[in-house]
């Protein structure tokens, strides 16, 4: 058959391919039924294949993708005695390949997914922070870095698709899946995304190779927007909302190069993504031109039939809509069916099995369908990568309060660490987590004692929620006896196995003792640090002793209650597993913290939409209970040094659009101090008002950042070039156009701190 011959194009070899298939074995490339972990048993003679995989190949002679072999969390129940062994992982892959090459008609190599939101959620797959801490780095080239990292570490494992959350923005830190987003704002996610396809995918020309893996970009779109921050629930906006806030990221996750992308489950505007043909066809693939595959999210098809009547015709609603593979769906099983009685087109399904064929070539799956399997003995948890990873977390971390420079802190000082984020390493990490072996990772309390010269008293005082007040005294004995607190408060998203799960792995907490306050499927109502935290700092107030907050959070906590009791606040989000490192070395100031906040930190729950580019009304909304400002802008944070911004400047204040729509770019120069003595990193920031256009506009908008270095007294001149891209709006006819009139640039340190210069465009 002529699709085995390498010589030919792979457009000719999946054409070829595509002639030789039945339809149910068409069907069986668009099916991704089975968990990965029940594929198999550990047995005292190694991996054995489970009959339940088997009964899959035979079901659609062969496999589209089996998702999560190597996953490991409380919801596979897949840990270190019963899951696959890391350096056996990629022996089990080839296993795989290996049955389905040999007990099939076509012999076509099998896709294996898997989850990579923050590193591999495998047996000793290493943990980065959480997106939005990756968000707060404000550094896409380090990220892209890691990601190819990540990458590497899935790859020698033997799988190829990487499931990876960059497309959500966090509107509603309400969600519990907030942790999974890179900002509120859509320009910076977009740059995170792009960092996360390049180092993922490479530049294209490499997909094949054996450190690289197809990203999988997650959720679209505007899940992040769900009603009442209610995970999967209805995002009620209209497409000038969707395609200014939500659409961004994927679009330039599809400039990158980006080859896979899975639907959200919520709907737009009474429509579920799953079934938007509009989104997933006209806009994805006509509009931008993407030629990778939609992957539905678990379950999520099936989830049509109140939509659609019985399964069949829920699957013929997706694949028409341009869904291509399903996950843990039933309604995708029935396509043969539903051809025969004439609810799908052969035709449909033609083309989506066209779209994982080429994915599947462009891999190499055909002529090399099996991986090295020593090379994962080398490549997951390296040294390399854990270099790249502390340097993320230590990024991440943002300083929002340093009192009379109480920070950094003499490594003599006697310090008393309490909290219940100081010494559970879980708590680091984030959802999305596989069971870590012992002694992995290091605590906020272990990256203090890693570093400090006098003594450090531990005592955890509370939980993430448990109302209970048992460790106050010890919390405050501790404090006592010390000359600062370091207190660690915050959430947490870690999943324990006496959880209940949904059918598609969402945690179900009401009524159970979890300490998990965010994840999927944990979302708040009140946004204040759970349990007793807030009457802990009290406590500890009352003791007189300085005290240091350290957040670690997957969502922008409402911490108002607790400000003026702190003499300094950090926040550490999910910082991963090296983020106890990376904390201890900004609180002694081996690291000078560079974090800027990815996202707008609120006063309460109440104040909520708070993010910072919201509509301009021509004058100040407020409450009369409170302020609508938010408590940390976005863009905020502090540096143990001070950065002096001058001398604004354009090259050119006027311009022609002719020249703008010929691709001419408008040029913006600032000069940048360090005037402090101490060598730092600051994100300079650039932000756009159109201040005369055919639509509302946002109060502003960022378009533009740079993080550079600067040496104690050192001075560079940063340039921004901005075009038609980030000039151009959606009109009143839904097109993207440059419209003629004054457009306000503004250059800080963050959203509130400017300095402003105006470009006039003029008509032609």
């Amino acid at each position: 058959m002529r699709y085995k011959d390498s010589s030919l194009s792979i457009d000719e070899r999946v054409e070829n391919l595509l002639s030789h298939m039945t339809l149910k074995e068409k069907v069986g490339q668009l099916n991704q039924k089975m968990y990965g972990w029940n594929a198999y048993r550990r047995t005292k003679d190694g991996i054995k294949l489970t009959e339940e995989f088997k009964k899959q190949v035979t079901f659609g002679e062969g496999m589209g993708a089996l998702y999560g072999l190597f996953r490991s969390d409380p919801w596979s129940e897949v840990t270190f005695e019963n899951g696959i062994p890391p350096h056996e992982s990629a022996k089990t892959a080839n296993l795989v390949q290996r049955y389905v090459k040999e007990n099939t008609r076509l012999g076509i190599p099998v896709l294996l997914s898997e989850e990579c939101p923050h590193g591999h959620q495998a047996l000793d797959g290493t943990m980065i922070p959480t997106n939005i801490g990756a968000g707060s780095t404000w550094n896409p080239e380090l990220m892209e870095e890691a990601y190819a990292h990540v990458a590497a570490e899935v790859r020698s494992r033997g799988a190829h698709l990487g499931l990876i959350s960059t497309l959500d923005i966090l509107r509603e830190p309400r969600w519990g899946r907030s942790e999974e987003c890179y900002s509120e704002d859509p320009y910076l996610a977009s740059q995170m995304t792009v960092a996360a396809v390049k180092g993922m995918q490479g530049d294209g020309s490499d997909i094949h190779k054996q450190d690289k893996i197809i990203a999988v970009l997650k959720h679209f779109a505007a899940q992040g927007s769900g009603e009442g921050g209610r995970n999967a629930a209805p995002a009620n906006i209209g497409e000038r909302e969707l395609r200014e806030i939500h659409l961004p990221g994927m679009k330039a996750g599809v400039e990158a190069g980006a080859l896979g992308c899975m639907a959200a489950y919520n709907e737009i505007d009474g429509i579920p993504c799953h079934a938007n043909e509009k989104l997933l066809t006209k806009i994805l693939r006509e509009e931008w031109g993407y030629e990778g595959i939609v992957m539905a999210d678990g379950v999520a098809i099936d989830r049509l039939v109140i939509q659609a009547g019985d399964y069949e015709s829920a699957a013929a609603m997706a694949l028409t809509a341009g869904v291509d593979l399903s996950l843990w769906d039933t309604s995708f099983t029935t396509l043969k069916q539903a051809v025969r009685n004439g609810k799908a087109k052969e035709e449909l399904i033609d083309r989506a099995v066209r779209r994982i064929l080429r994915l599947k070539f462009s891999l190499g799956l055909f002529d090399q369908p099996f991986i090295d399997e020593t090379v994962s003995v080398n490549v997951v948890g390296n040294e390399s990568f854990r270099q790249v990873n502390l340097q993320v977390a230590r990024e991440s971390i943002v300083l929002l309060k340093n009192e009379a420079d109480i920070l950094p802190l003499s490594k003599n000082t006697k310090i008393a660490v309490i909290g219940p984020n100081a010494n559970q390493i879980y708590n680091q990490l984030g959802d999305y987590t596989a069971v870590q072996a012992k002694e992995k990772g290091i605590t906020v309390l272990q990256g203090i004692r890693n570093i400090a010269e006098s003594e450090v008293i531990y005592a955890k005082g509370c939980s993430i929620r448990d109302e209970s007040k048992a460790g106050f005294d010890e919390a405050i004995v501790a404090a006592e006896q010390a000359d600062v607190v370091v207190l660690a408060l915050g959430g947490s998203s870690m999943r324990n196995f006496d959880i209940q799960f949904d059918t598609n792995g969402a945690a179900i907490i009401s009524g159970n003792s979890s300490e998990m306050d965010c994840g999927e499927g944990v979302d708040l109502a009140d946004l204040q640090l759970g349990g007793v935290q807030g009457e802990l700092v009290k406590a500890i107030a009352a003791t007189g002793k300085p005290i240091i907050t350290v957040l670690i959070q997957g969502r922008p906590h409402a911490v108002t209650g607790i400000m003026d009791d702190c003499d300094a606040i950090l926040c550490g989000w999910y910082p991963g597993e090296e983020g106890g490192q990376a904390i201890g070395e900004v609180l002694f100031g081996d690291v000078n913290p560079s974090g800027k906040l990815p996202v707008s930190l609120p006063r309460s729950s109440a104040q909520l939409p708070v993010y910072y580019n919201h509509k301009d009304q021509g004058r100040e909304l407020l409450y009369i209970d409170t302020t609508a400002a938010p408590l940390f802008p976005f863009g905020y944070g502090l540096s143990y040094t001070q950065f002096e911004y001058s001398n604004l400047r354009l090259v050119r204040s006027d311009i022609q659009l002719k020249e703008i729509e010929n691709n001419q770019l408008v040029e913006v120069r600032i000069d940048i101090t360090n005037a402090g003595k101490m060598a730092g990193a600051e994100v300079v920031q650039l932000y756009i008002k159109d201040l005369e256009a055919s639509v509302t506009r946002r109060i502003k908008e960022l378009k533009g950042f740079k993080k550079i270095w600067l040496k104690a007294g050192e001075q560079k001149t940063i340039t921004f070039l901005i075009g038609k891209e980030e000039l151009a709006i959606w009109n009143d006819e839904m097109k993207f156009v440059v419209e003629p009139g004054n457009i306000k640039v503004m250059v800080g340190s963050d959203s509130m701190n400017t300095q402003e210069i105006n470009i006039q465009l003029k008509e032609n």
